[in-house]
């Protein structure tokens, strides 16, 4: 007994060498770099577990020592990752730690969507339709309905989301890309609506949302918002009809080919701003913060009439006779 006890040290020792390098050569597995030399994108599918991951990465020869992840739950649980559905891109020279610490982060794949300022919500749709990766729940629900679906029943969707660039996983809904750009544009409104000029023409931020919708359709030059708006807003005090290309060619909808005719202005449509007075029932666009902050803080002037000089700017004129003669220079002679 005491010739046996004589030798247990050393086995101590050496089993604790022994289960020391096997603990470290584990640990290094998590340093070889995943067998890929190319980006691949790897989903975790809804309800897929840490272990049917490991397995499916080990199948397709993504990494190479899949029972060292797997001894992973046994040695280190608290290192195993909660794993969330989506895509998560792998790249060359990532290493096992770097693949474990991207499912952990929840590092998915994100793509984006760009709304410009000035589109229409039918061209808004148009870009959700066309979007990858997006649940498509709008594609056969009307205007309304959409509306409905936002809590919004009753209120027409011109204007009312904001122009940006949205980024989103795979599997997101469109109405949630909808949802974010109408919260954003409540939130860009309300603020123009605070700091707006006094004694401005306008009632209601809904009505600023309809002016700034004008101001976008009207000028993409950004040194001419404040300008435009100032022309609307001095007519809208004297009571004189804004007569803006933009509203008839919305009010004319599919109708409209290109060309607007004397008889396009003519024609009494809600919209149509030659006919109707003051401003149009709704926004005609999508209006960006450059816009909404133009058509509550108008420039001063005395301007009451534009004209397109033909290269993104505008000729502005205090007198209509001022402003024939710039239409005859810049339009009727072109």
């Amino acid at each position: 007994m005491k010739r046996a006890l004589k030798f247990l040290p050393p086995l101590m020792i050496l089993v604790a060498l022994i289960v020391g390098g096997g603990y470290r050569y584990w640990e290094t597995r998590f340093d070889v770099p995943l067998a890929i030399d190319a980006p691949v994108i790897y989903e975790v599918s809804e309800g897929a577990g840490y272990h049917r991951v490991i397995a499916e990465l080990d199948e397709r020869g993504i990494i190479e020592d899949g029972w060292a992840f797997r001894l992973l739950t046994r040695l280190e649980p608290d290192a195993v990752p909660a794993l969330r559905p989506g895509e998560y891109r792998l790249e060359p020279g990532m290493d096992g730690q770097a693949l474990l610490e991207r499912l952990r982060r929840h590092e998915v794949v994100r793509y984006g969507l760009t709304i410009p300022e000035g589109w229409t919500f039918d061209q808004m749709r148009d870009a959700l339709d066309g979007a990858e990766k997006l649940e498509h729940d709008t594609r056969e629900l009307s205007d309304a309905e959409i509306m409905a679906q936002l809590g919004r029943e009753g209120e027409h969707p011109e204007g009312r989301f904001f122009p940006d660039t949205y980024r989103y996983r795979k599997g997101v809904s469109d109405l949630e890309i909808l949802r974010q750009a109408l919260e954003r544009m409540d939130e860009r409104l309300a603020a123009a609506w605070s700091e707006r000029a006094e004694d401005l023409p306008l009632e209601t931020p809904y009505e600023a949302l309809i002016l700034a919708s004008l101001v976008e359709r009207e000028t993409g030059a950004p040194g001419e918002r404040g300008r435009i708006a100032g022309v609307f807003v001095r007519r809208l005090e004297r009571g004189m009809r804004l007569q803006t290309d933009p509203t008839v060619i919305y009010g004319m909808g599919e109708n409209y080919d290109g060309n607007i005719t004397r008889a396009d202005l003519r024609e009494a449509t809600p919209y149509n701003t030659y006919v109707i007075e003051g401003l149009p029932p709704t926004p005609i666009a999508l209006p960006g913060r450059a816009s909404l902050e133009a058509a509550v803080n108008p420039a001063e002037g005395d301007a009451l009439y534009f004209v397109s000089r033909g290269d993104g700017t505008h000729h502005f004129s205090r007198t209509l006779r001022e402003h024939n003669n710039a239409v005859n220079r810049y339009i009727r002679n072109r």
